[in-house]
């Protein structure tokens, strides 16, 4: 039979278990918000409908150990003519915590899964201005973080200097 105790000096503490990786939402808040209406009321008496121009910008970095902040901008931009309606323009951002998940991860997760989780806040927060400001509501398109990020990552490698040596 074997002997069950260990040899002198051995190290009888158990294993220290692999850390458990985990996203989660800490906090959502606007950033900034902001409405112009640089023509009213005479833009109210147009017959013309507005043309829709929208810009989406996200971005995000790490704000502390383990801490991300992520912020997605959503600027609308109606013209009438040659007038402008309004511009109405939201930073909707987040802080997310992160334990356990490789650095090489970090990247998509502020470029995909962060601003995928705060566009809809962005989104109801454009409709309710618009609204507030006397305009029918605007219902923006749902974005795909996803093939904006992988978009961004082809341009990026392209864009790479590429060496050659000269034989």
């Amino acid at each position: 039979m074997s002997d069950p105790t260990p040899p002198a000096g051995a190290d009888l503490s158990p294993a220290p278990a692999p850390q458990q990786a985990s996203f989660q939402i800490e906090k959502l808040y606007v950033k900034d918000l902001s409405l112009e209406v640089p023509n009213a009321p005479q833009i109210f008496m147009q017959t013309e409908s507005p043309q829709l121009e929208i810009q989406v910008r996200n971005e995000g970095a790490q704000f502390a150990d383990g801490l991300l902040e992520a912020t997605v901008t959503v600027t609308v931009t109606a013209r009438a003519g040659e007038k402008t309606a309004f511009l109405a323009e939201v930073a909707q951002a987040g802080l997310f915590s992160v334990r356990g998940i490789p650095a090489q991860d970090l990247e998509p997760l502020l470029g995909i899964a962060c601003p995928t989780i705060l566009y809809p806040y962005a989104r109801e927060a454009i409709s309710d201005l618009v609204t507030r400001a006397g305009f029918p509501a605007v219902v923006l398109a749902p974005v795909s973080f996803e093939q904006i990020y992988l978009e961004r990552r082809q341009q990026q490698a392209a864009a790479e200097p590429k060496i050659e040596l000269a034989n």
